[in-house]
């Protein structure tokens, strides 16, 4: 007469508590899944350096006359030439956000 025999089952309470353990693990999770992406979203800067290959290529082939200045979405950027103490002369490109003043700078020596 094994077959008939009773097993326990879980009461109410210790059901509710797997409940909210199970609720409270989802919501960490998703708080910590979302502030990865909302940084990794913050910290690419893919598109403005894109942009800013796409400025070197038009200054080497001689498509922009220095000193340049572009707002490209909300970054400004600059592009100077200066003489660095060794007497070459350097072409310095700068990318500056607007809303948290993040700053990308690339430098290249100039040929003539």
């Amino acid at each position: 007469m094994d077959i008939l025999k009773k097993t326990k089952s879980a009461t109410l309470v210790e059901t509710l508590i797997a409940t909210i353990l199970i609720i409270i693990i989802f919501v960490v999770s998703s708080l910590v899944i979302n502030t990865v992406l909302l940084n990794d979203f913050n910290q690419n800067t893919d598109e403005i350096e894109n942009r800013m290959y796409q400025l070197e290529y038009d200054y080497q082939n001689k498509n922009i006359q220095l000193p340049y200045n572009e707002t490209f979405k909300d970054w400004n950027i600059s592009i100077t030439k200066f003489v660095s103490p060794s007497s070459e002369n350097i072409i310095e490109f700068k990318a500056i956000k607007d809303n948290n003043k993040k700053v990308i700078i690339k430098s290249r020596i100039d040929e003539p």
